[in-house]
């Protein structure tokens, strides 16, 4: 009875302690105190069960002592029950000196915590007061920005019409540049188209001449024409301007794709090695030559395809100057002897651009 007296007193003097504290501490002790109140619920059930028990165990006692007369000798039974009810009931009073001790405990956990919360206040109530100070200060800077701010618009309205004239005239460049972008892209595009005109005219004469390159032929694509080269032997004999049949085979199948590529221009160029003419013959020179030769094979390109527009063929002699082999050997003299048939694309489109631009 005592001891439950006592921890009446316990929980008064908490409940008293628990009310001088913040609201978020209190809750946190009220936690605290609801599962002390558990526990010695716990405790207090756990008593009330070894007193049921006591009393079941003191109504077994007055039974036996009923029966004892019969048993009276068997001192040893009755004094183990005693011994055991007597731990048993020094087991509750300890678990209750045990529940004494933890509200000590939690009663100097709180202290200590109240105390450490009201420390904690009292800085960030010196806290805050710093931070209004600097509030203020803070103010006084921000109104300074605004009038400074307010100096720049002032500044900014007054430069905003110049802006205004620069802008217009950035416009105007921005439409001129598109104009010249729109040109260029024209451009490219011809370019482009002109690149596929001469990578497929490359193909088809190619092709048409197909068995010739052993003989002496060969063909190339660079600068955006096709060079289709033929050695002299392929087509003349030395010092002469007729044709021979072999050549004119070849003449005759690169006819046929001029024919039926239109808008291809084309310009024969006869060159020579520089080893001078023996003057034997109606060939003044080398240059003399080299043109005659040019305009045989025009002749017979015309001659194969007569729908062929004349006004597309050119025939030029290089002569000797403009060798493909400087050396001055019998192997660099035959490379140097040779015409050059010079397919280019008409670039109509692209020089009106050009001519509008």
């Amino acid at each position: 009875m005592k001891t439950r007296i006592k921890l009446l007193v316990c929980f008064l003097a908490l409940f008293a302690v628990i009310s001088c504290i913040p609201l978020q501490k209190y809750n946190d002790l009220k936690d605290k105190k609801q599962k002390t109140d558990k526990e010695r619920d716990r405790l207090k059930s756990m008593n009330d069960s070894l007193t049921t028990r006591i009393n079941e165990m003191t109504a077994e006692i007055e039974k036996l002592k009923k029966l004892i007369n019969p048993l009276i000798d068997d001192t040893t039974i009755r004094g183990r029950a005693y011994r055991t009810l007597t731990s048993q009931y020094n087991q509750v009073e300890a678990q209750y000196e045990l529940l004494y001790k933890n509200f000590e405990r939690l009663k100097k956990e709180h202290d200590d915590q109240e105390k450490k919360i009201s420390n904690k206040l009292f800085n960030t109530q010196d806290d805050l007061l710093k931070k209004e100070d600097d509030l203020k200060k803070l103010d006084i800077s921000l109104q300074e920005q605004k009038n400074k701010l307010e100096t720049m618009k002032r500044d900014l309205d007054n430069k905003d019409l110049e802006l205004k004239t620069k802008d217009a005239e950035l416009k105007k460049q921005s439409n001129l540049l598109d104009e010249k972008n729109k040109k260029l892209s024209e451009l490219q595009g011809i370019l482009n188209r002109k690149d596929s005109v001469v990578k497929s005219l490359k193909d088809k004469v190619t092709n048409a001449l197909m068995g010739f390159e052993n003989d002496g032929l060969t063909i190339q694509q660079k600068n955006g024409k096709v060079y289709v080269s033929l050695d002299e032997k392929l087509l003349f004999k030395p010092a002469k301007w007729d044709v021979d049949p072999k050549g004119q085979s070849a003449l005759k199948k690169l006819s046929k794709v001029l024919e039926q590529n239109p808008d291809i221009n084309v310009m024969i160029e006869g060159h020579t090695d520089n080893v001078p003419l023996n003057g034997k013959t109606a060939i003044v020179d080398n240059w003399d030559l080299s043109v005659k030769r040019a305009t045989a094979i025009v002749k017979i390109i015309l001659k194969e395809a007569p729908n062929i527009d004349a006004k597309r063929l050119i025939a030029s002699g290089r002569g000797e100057f403009c060798p493909i082999d400087n050396a001055s050997t019998p192997n660099a003299r035959q490379k140097n002897r040779r015409t050059e048939i010079i397919l280019t694309p008409k670039l109509d489109e692209l020089f009106k651009i050009l001519e509008n631009n």
